[in-house]
């Protein structure tokens, strides 16, 4: 299942994405922490056997969100989740569903004006790190910028240096 993912090194915690996603919401289903200078989501990650759907007693926590009919305002789904990305507001539960709603996508994307939020799918970019992982230990790896890093200029220079030692 896709994610919210915010990178932290764009994040200037202005606070955008959250409100308005309390505008589209009764209550914000994102949060920015600071820590350390910078900038952290907490944000439903759509756990495989989430422990907030296991808890609920009358199953009104979802992979797709919370149904708020069946929800009872027990408050234990908020307790059991891992990161803290569960809400409660007017004794009912509230998670993340990346705005399922919504045919413009999740709010908080469009709200961000450093594009520091972006939808995921763990899949793809777990696989995309396998590729690049195999290709450097292939030694076939390209990075993708056009500077040159250290290590790239002390690796050129040692080769030039064997071709021309030859």
């Amino acid at each position: 299942m896709e994610k919210i993912s915010v990178n932290t090194n764009l994040c200037d915690g202005c606070m955008n994405c959250v409100n308005m996603c309390a505008s589209v919401h009764r209550v914000s289903r994102i949060n920015i922490v600071e820590y350390h200078s910078s900038f952290y989501s907490i944000v439903c990650q759509h756990c495989e056997n989430a422990p907030c759907i296991k808890i609920c007693p009358t199953e009104a926590v979802t992979d797709e969100g919370v149904d708020s009919e069946k929800c009872i305002g027990c408050g234990l789904c908020v307790m059991a989740c891992p990161f803290g990305a569960m809400t409660f507001e007017a004794n009912i539960a509230e998670k993340c569903d990346l705005c399922a709603e919504r045919e413009e996508g999740p709010a908080c994307i469009r709200a961000c004006t450093k594009r520091a939020i972006s939808v995921v799918d763990p899949a793809k970019v777990k696989s995309k790190n396998q590729e690049k992982f195999l290709a450097k230990m292939a030694g076939l790896y390209e990075p993708d910028s056009k500077k040159s890093s250290f290590v790239n200029v002390i690796t050129s220079q040692a080769r030039a240096r064997l071709v021309l030692e030859e």
